[in-house]
This record gives C-alpha cells, structure tokens and sequence, in this order.
C-alpha cells in the first residue's frame, strides 16, 4: 500500500470532489457555480498532491504552454461566465496536457480481468 502525507490524503480528497462537482456541472446543464467550484477544486487538489513547485513545472513546461494555455484559458471562461467555451478549451488542453500519461493508463487498464479482456478486443486494440 502506498503511503501518502497528510496534504497529499487532502489533494486526494479535494481532486475527487474536484472531479465529482465537475461532473455533476456537466449533468447538471453546465451549471457555472458547480464547474467554476470543480475547477478550483481540481487545481487546488494537484497542488496538494504533487506539490506546489512540482505542479507550476508540471504546467510552465516549454513544451507544454499551448496546453497550460487552453486548460487555464477554459477555466477562466468557466469562471467569467461561459462554461460551455470554457469546459471544451478545458478538455483540450486537458488531453495535450496529459497525452503523455493516457498509454499508461490503457496499460494499467488491460491488467484488469474484465475491462482488459474487453480492450484486448481485435477491433478496439491497435494492431502490433
């Protein structure tokens, strides 16, 4: 079992309510309040988790601006008041952001028996 600090059991919890307030903004009609509180939750809850300096190097990254740009420009958009704009320029510069990490998460998610067994499918796995 991994072991975590106490800001990082903070970040965890404050990531998942980040997540789940977004969510529901979404189900919810794109509802401003809740997508403007999930944003600031989910940012606020990887800073937590990873640390300040490591989450401002995580997104200040050469490579990375174009996707910092779009993820941050759709939170302000949320925030001022357009959440449509705002959750799709969200998204994208969420997928260019985390492209990197996405084959991790396909790996780990073939482990699982029923979910791998699906994903393992012919026409759903890339070919080798």
């Amino acid at each position: 079992m991994i072991s975590l600090t106490d800001s990082q059991k903070i970040g965890m919890g404050l990531t998942g309510f980040g997540v789940f307030f977004l969510f529901f903004g979404m189900v919810l009609f794109f509802d401003k309040a809740l997508l403007a509180i999930g944003n600031i939750l989910f940012v606020a809850g990887l800073a937590f988790v990873i640390g300040l300096e490591r989450t401002f190097r995580f997104f200040f990254q050469k490579h990375k601006m174009k996707a910092t740009g779009f993820f941050l420009g759709g939170v302000f958009v949320v925030l001022i008041g357009w959440p449509i704009i705002g959750v799709v320029l969200e998204i994208y510069g969420f997928f260019l952001l985390f492209r990197g990490f996405f084959p991790v998460v396909v790996g780990f998610i073939r482990r699982i028996p029923v979910l791998g067994s699906i994903l393992n499918l012919p026409f759903i796995s890339a070919p080798p």
